[in-house]
């Protein structure tokens, strides 16, 4: 991703160290290593990585070109329960937990969605991302291939060792992932250029608008399905402004849901 961008990253493969809160996973990113067992070979996968590319993200006006090359590069079939591998590449929210009696079902973000997400964002090359709601890190790796460095926070643990363990896989080098609660945000990094929320939400927490960098920008689907819209918040000077964009229906992030009140 960038080589180099950590001191001794090219020195160091992989340094794991797992733990709650503070536990940074230091990573370093090569050539992918091919899995068996997918049902489908992998040369079809990058088949399907140009097809969405060209038929998802550009159809929707994404044309940013880093974010366009980290679509191709990242493979989301890695990120994926195995028996989903086949419809990794389907324009729609991806379910990659199922629903429990103490969780509700998890979901990687329609790529269309995630990219335009990115885009309105005006993601660099030099940013600093905090990464909320990673699930099982596909979101991460695709910031990871874009940015300067990226913390992915998952309040799952089980998803967060998914996470870890796949980015170890993919050799990723500038990435971190930190298993605690979405609202808190981190701030063992803070403060980020760049937070971007993994599913719609009712409202931002203040807790994550205080982690912006003067400058630092935050994108979120506002809202719950069709009515929905990505808004963009934007610090300047220590005020946080935002504004409305485009419509995107996306499955809602846990934690940030408002509390319906009794109507009399």
């Amino acid at each position: 991703m960038h080589p180099g961008s950590i001191p001794g990253e090219a020195s160091i493969k992989s340094l794991i160290r797992v733990a709650a809160f503070d536990w940074p996973l230091w990573l370093s990113f090569s050539a992918y290593p091919r899995r068996s067992g997918t049902g489908v070979m992998s040369s079809n996968f990058s088949q399907l990585r140009d097809t969405m590319v060209e038929g998802q993200l550009r159809t929707r006006d994404v044309t940013h070109v880093p974010v366009l090359n980290a679509f191709r590069s990242i493979p989301r079939e890695y990120f994926v329960p195995e028996s989903r591998r086949s419809l990794a590449y389907l324009d729609e929210d991806l379910e990659v937990a199922p629903r429990s009696a103490e969780s509700p079902a998890r979901y990687l973000v329609e790529p269309a969605v995630f990219a335009r997400l990115l885009q309105l964002a005006g993601i660099k090359s030099t940013d600093l991302v905090l990464d909320v709601g990673c699930a099982t890190g596909y979101s991460t790796a695709i910031l990871a291939h874009i940015a300067s460095f990226v913390v992915g926070l998952e309040s799952d643990a089980d998803l967060a060792q998914k996470a870890s363990a796949t980015l170890s896989e993919l050799d990723c080098g500038n990435a971190t992932i930190v298993n605690g609660p979405l609202t808190a945000g981190y701030a063992g990094h803070a403060p980020y250029d760049l937070i971007i929320l993994q599913g719609s939400v009712d409202y931002v927490p203040d807790a994550l608008l205080e982690q912006l960098s003067d400058g630092g920008r935050l994108v979120a689907v506002i809202g719950t399905g069709n009515s929905a819209r990505a808004h963009i918040y934007v610090k300047t000077d220590g005020v946080v402004s935002q504004r409305a964009d485009f419509n995107a229906a996306i499955h809602p992030l846990p934690g940030f849901q408002l509390e319906t009140g009794f109507v009399f």
